[in-house]
């Protein structure tokens, strides 16, 4: 064996004084130190392969590295395998080094052997001694494979889990590829070469010291840098580093936030404040918008009621529109305050998200953080503006907007309309006749009859723009004597329908709210509901068919619109007239001995004029 070393060793460094030279300068191993090694691996070995033993480089060329074990051949081993880990500086002839015997003699008469092998095998050695005592291993994330990551540990080969690379899931590895990384080892099975690794566990047990230190000292009103680690619909959690705490999307900022993605997003460093600690379950809530200037303070003076300012709308809802007056002060802008004219409209018909409007405070609550705001009293009432330039009693000349079962609108300036009732279309004509000599789109005379700001309502006359024929109806108050039996027939009087005069009225139709009847010629009257009786269980339109007569009291003339009438106010007058005349509470009479005596007496009084 000797023999052949010297042969191979004469073969490839054929120099004798150099190798004697290397020798005296102790850089070789002796025979002697040498052949004891040989005797120390081979002792007690049924078989060398598979096995770890000493070797000596004996030769060196520029792709592989010559190693005699003792064997009957040296081996062959790619030099590449020794770059790998131990670098090329340190192999030199005569050094030693551990090779794994693959096969004592190959195909070629050589035998087989792995310095890579031989480092996995050590590695192997050290890596089952930190797994039993639960030690933290460094391995090098060097490859991307299916289900996780391939690592390097100092030669061995391990696998890391996607799941178990972060304590959350992690999308992008980049950053831990090929960097030293502190691991755990969950699983080893060295007859398959299987070893699995954990990066996460190591962090948790990192984070549970941590959370242990930052409890402890955790407190309302700290303020601390964390990292956004998930977003949800209503907030974002935040990790402290070793605890998690719930920042609320209300707490996010002053401003309407509607989602906490439009503010923040995951693994974003934020600053937040401890707003509220529960030691009892450990739940912490946070804040942001805490660290900044409360906007509303000052706000009482800054929008006075009747101010006015620009904004911008944030948010459109059913029943309104919320503008930005200021960073992070917002006012509702209800519907109902958007537009003068245009009513029972969506709001989003009106303004857009993002438009810069301007309006008037309304109304505001401090202490609430509320303030209702208007946008149409920027702008001048178009009803104001109409009293103004056409007063009662002027004529306006207009375009027919619209035709319903009770009249003409007509368009008037500043995108309002006017009404005429269709009783007011004639003096001689049915309203229902008159009503269908009109089209949509007709220019039309009018003259204003009244005009109502507050109600927002016109009210317009057509038959008012000539003189009302003898025996219309007027606006008189004056009040007849209760005896006076011009009053009583009312058709036909020589000085007109007077209020509180009684006429006999024909009904022409019934509705839920009460009766609509004819009043002499070709005028028209309603009975509400409430007034068809004296009695409150009497007041029912079912009582009552079209046609049939009935007698009421004229309550109310409205500037020469058709009458409002009452029949309970009849029968109150005429109880009021029979108490006058047969008797009064205080001579002892009742009531219903008064109403019958004035009863047997008409009976009477009819008896002797037939009679």
């Amino acid at each position: 064996m000797a023999k052949a070393a010297q042969k191979t060793r004469a073969r490839y460094n054929p120099s004798t004084e150099a190798l004697d030279a290397f020798k005296a300068e102790n850089q070789m191993v002796s025979k002697e130190s040498f052949a004891n090694l040989l005797d120390e691996n081979f002792s007690g070995r049924q078989s060398f392969e598979g096995q770890v033993l000493k070797g000596m480089i004996v030769g060196l060329t520029d792709d592989v590295v010559i190693v005699d074990v003792g064997l009957k051949s040296e081996g062959r081993i790619p030099r590449k395998e020794f770059g790998f880990t131990d670098g090329d500086n340190t192999l030199e002839i005569g050094g030693l080094v551990d090779v794994f015997i693959e096969r004592v003699e190959g195909r070629d008469g050589e035998a087989q052997l792995s310095r890579e092998r031989a480092r996995r095998e050590e590695v192997w050695v050290t890596l089952e001694e930190s797994f039993m005592k639960q030690e933290k291993v460094t391995g090098v994330i060097f490859s991307r494979v299916k289900g996780g990551f391939n690592v390097d540990l100092g030669g061995a080969i391990a696998f890391l889990p996607g799941s178990q690379v972060d304590i959350r899931p992690t999308k992008d590895a980049t950053g831990l590829m090929n960097a030293p990384q502190q691991l755990l080892i969950l699983k080893m099975d060295r007859a398959r070469g299987n070893i699995v690794v954990s990066r996460r566990a190591v962090m948790e047990e990192t984070r549970a010291d941590a959370r242990a230190e930052l409890i402890q000292d955790l407190r309302e009103g700290v303020v601390l840098k964390g990292n956004v680690k998930n977003i949800t619909d209503y907030g974002a959690f935040v990790d402290l580093g070793g605890v998690d705490g719930l920042l609320h999307v209300t707490d996010i900022s002053w401003k309407r936030i509607n989602h906490p993605s439009e503010a923040l997003q995951v693994g974003q460093q934020v600053e937040v404040q401890v707003i509220r600690f529960n030691k009892d379950n450990q739940r912490i809530s946070l804040g942001m918008k805490q660290l900044e200037k409360d906007p509303w303070e000052g706000s009482v003076e800054k929008f006075a009621v009747g101010t006015r300012h620009s904004g911008k709308v944030t948010n459109i809802t059913d029943y309104g529109a919320f503008v930005e007056v200021a960073d992070g002060i917002e006012g509702l802008v209800h519907v109902s305050e958007m537009s003068w004219t245009k009513k029972n409209i969506h709001p989003n018909k009106l303004v857009t998200t993002g438009q810069d409007v301007d309006v008037i405070v309304l109304e505001l609550d401090g202490e609430k953080r509320r303030i209702s705001l208007g946008m149409k009293q920027v702008i001048q009432n178009p009803w104001t503006d109409f009293a103004q330039s056409h007063p009662e009693g002027s004529d306006y000349t207009g375009e027919i907007s619209n035709i319903t079962e009770f009249g003409l609108f007509v368009k008037l300036p500043g995108d309002v309309d006017g009404m005429v009732h269709m009783s007011d279309l004639s003096w001689t004509v049915p309203g229902e006749e008159a009503i269908k000599t009109y089209n949509k789109g007709d220019q039309v005379t009018v003259r204003v009859l009244e005009v109502d700001v507050e109600k927002e309502r016109v009210s317009l006359s057509v038959k008012a723009l000539t003189e009302a024929p003898a025996g219309s109806i007027t606006t008189s108050n004056n009040n007849a004597s209760r005896n006076d039996n011009s009053q009583q027939g009312g058709e036909g009087a020589s000085d007109g329908l007077r209020k509180g005069a009684v006429v006999t009225c024909t009904i022409t139709a019934i509705k839920e709210a009460g009766i609509d009847v004819a009043v002499a010629d070709n005028y028209t009257g309603f009975i509400k509901k409430m007034d068809l009786s004296r009695d409150r269980s009497e007041q029912r339109t079912d009582r009552f068919a079209v046609g049939e007569k009935v007698d009421a009291r004229i309550v109310s003339i409205e500037k020469g619109r058709r009458l409002q009438l009452s029949i309970k106010a009849q029968e109150v007058a005429e109880e009021r007239a029979a108490i006058a005349e047969f008797g009064t509470a205080e001579s002892g009479a009742s009531l219903g001995g008064i109403l019958g005596a004035a009863l047997k007496k008409a009976q009477e009084d009819k008896a002797a004029a037939n009679g």
